[in-house]
């Protein structure tokens, strides 16, 4: 359904301060991006960000930015929204918004479960938010407005980006595949591709800025260029941010395998900005699951593309996605996961239990398979995987690693003193620095040698100054600009930021 609603520009008031915002995110590196343009969308209606973020008391102005792909997604926001209800009893004036692929699959359910919510906006028409927020206070009436297709392109709206060294840039909207077990498709729409000048426009503002890393960002970034007919389009925009001044590193999220080309392969060996890493998602390793899935590639061409890359780029991380428990799998299907798992020799793996999603294809499949049987299928799988994991970082020990300094530490780090920071190949690294020598900044890149490895991180602490080498780099000034404009700690400190790690997400932490 579409309802079209009249724009109402906000009249800003002098009488009275700022309305504060918080825009709450779940789900893939897409809601991240569109979250990071709802926030600059309501700052350039005149709002300000919340104060202290996790903290006693509620922002004026709450956004949920929602995810669909997992069930407990659906919990997750009603739960959220009944804590907030007797909230907004005890705040006047206070709005809830809610955007995202829950908010397109749901619509009106919203509504009716948490009629206290002020605003529910789809996927395709995020730049519709403060007009409906201006709206639903006017009108004192709840407004929903979803719309079928994409209403402007994300990337063209108002950013507040949440980091100044790294950036994500969106390449394309939508996906043009139909697995059964995804919701995706019939949320965020078919493909829909940025001309690339628009794209490399966006990077070199980036640059310009001070970032020094970007993410391209898409459903199926390398099937980038379906829309105007070119299929070697993203390997061509790889070369071509490899000749953008400033811009030391490159990375990309997420690629199909079935799409995925040696020309793909020969421009991230060829590019030295673009990274070593790659996220290739294997979803299963049994050929009879990936039919059953409509996943157009078959484990001996997916091992394939990883002797390529790896033949290529010896040094490349590899990391996955996989479900456990897909209708229909056996036990024999299950063993054959294993056993690719085990050949790729992931860095890390994202598992997932299949999560039955009403209006997907697959949520109608016979031999739905028991909680149980996924559960002991899935504590296997990780277990293999985590063994995997410690041995490849264990391979790491006694290298030197280029590291990237972010604002966020680990969360040992009151007692262990240490920094945290990517790899070039996105590992996490928690560095200390010896002591004389200089500390850096988030954005800043040290050189160290891996002194100590653990399953999902490695430790650099060097012995001597000599050890550790510091590049201040623009990224780092950027980050001392943007805390000398919010009063925050800059020159030096890595105080006073929770930053973002982009690239990949971060593996949930384990005991």
């Amino acid at each position: 359904m579409s309802l079209t609603i009249p724009s109402i520009d906000p009249v800003p008031s002098t009488d009275v301060p700022p309305r504060s915002y918080e825009v709450r995110t779940h789900g893939c590196q897409m809601n991240v991006h569109d979250s990071e343009r709802l926030a600059g969308l309501l700052e350039e209606a005149g709002m300000v960000p919340r104060a202290d973020p996790g903290g006693d008391g509620e922002a004026d102005v709450v956004v949920f930015n929602t995810c669909a792909v997992r069930e407990n997604a659906d919990n997750k926001l009603y739960g959220n929204l009944g804590r907030l209800a007797h909230v907004k009893e005890q705040h006047p004036g206070m709005q809830i918004a809610v955007g995202g692929c829950l908010a397109q699959k749901d619509r009106e359910t919203i509504l009716r479960k948490a009629p206290w919510v002020d605003v529910v906006f789809g996927t395709h028409n995020v730049g519709s938010l403060p007009t409906l927020l201006e709206r639903a206070r006017h009108n004192n009436e709840a407004q929903l407005e979803i719309l079928e297709s994409l209403d402007v392109f994300p990337s063209t709206l108002p950013t507040k980006r949440d980091s100044v060294y790294s950036g994500w840039v969106s390449i394309s909207v939508g996906c043009n595949n139909t697995c059964t077990f995804c919701i995706v498709p019939s949320l965020r729409g078919k493909e829909r591709d940025r001309r690339p000048g628009d794209i490399l426009a966006e990077v070199q503002a980036l640059v310009d800025d001070g970032a020094i890393e970007v993410t391209l960002l898409g459903q199926n970034v390398n099937s980038y260029g379906v829309e105007f007919g070119d299929r070697l389009a993203f390997g061509k925009l790889l070369r071509a941010c490899g000749q953008i001044p400033g811009l030391e590193r490159v990375r990309f999220t997420s690629p199909h395998p079935a799409a995925f080309t040696d020309d793909v392969i020969d421009a991230m060996a060829d590019t030295p900005n673009v990274m070593p890493q790659l996220h290739m998602p294997l979803q299963s390793g049994s050929d009879k699951v990936l039919k059953d899935m409509r996943r157009s590639y078959r484990s001996k061409k997916f091992l394939g593309i990883l002797d390529r890359v790896r033949e290529r780029m010896p040094e490349a991380a590899i990391t996955t996605d996989i479900i456990v428990g897909f209708p229909g799998e056996t036990e024999e299907d299950f063993q054959a996961t294993l056993d690719v798992v085990e050949k790729s020799r992931f860095s890390s793996a994202f598992t997932f239990q299949y999560s039955k999603r009403p209006g997907t294809p697959a949520a109608d499949l016979p031999d739905q398979l028991p909680k149980e049987v996924v559960q002991e299928r899935y504590e296997r799988l990780t277990a293999l995987q985590d063994r995997i994991c410690a041995e490849e970082n264990a391979r790491q020990v006694g290298r030197q690693v280029e590291v990237m300094v972010t604002a966020g530490s680990g969360r040992k780090a009151e007692q262990t003193h240490r920094l945290s920071g990517r790899a070039r190949d996105q590992r996490l690294v928690h560095f200390s620095v010896p002591e004389g020598a200089e500390q850096p900044r988030p954005g800043d890149l040290v050189t160290v040698e891996v002194t100590e490895a653990a399953a999902f991180h490695l430790v650099a602490d060097p012995a001597t100054v000599g050890d550790y080498h510091l590049r201040r780099s623009r990224a780092g000034d950027a980050w001392d600009r943007s805390q000398a404009d919010s009063c925050g700690v800059g020159s030096g400190s890595t105080a006073g930021g929770t930053g973002v790690s982009l690239g990949m997400p971060s593996l949930p932490p384990r005991a």
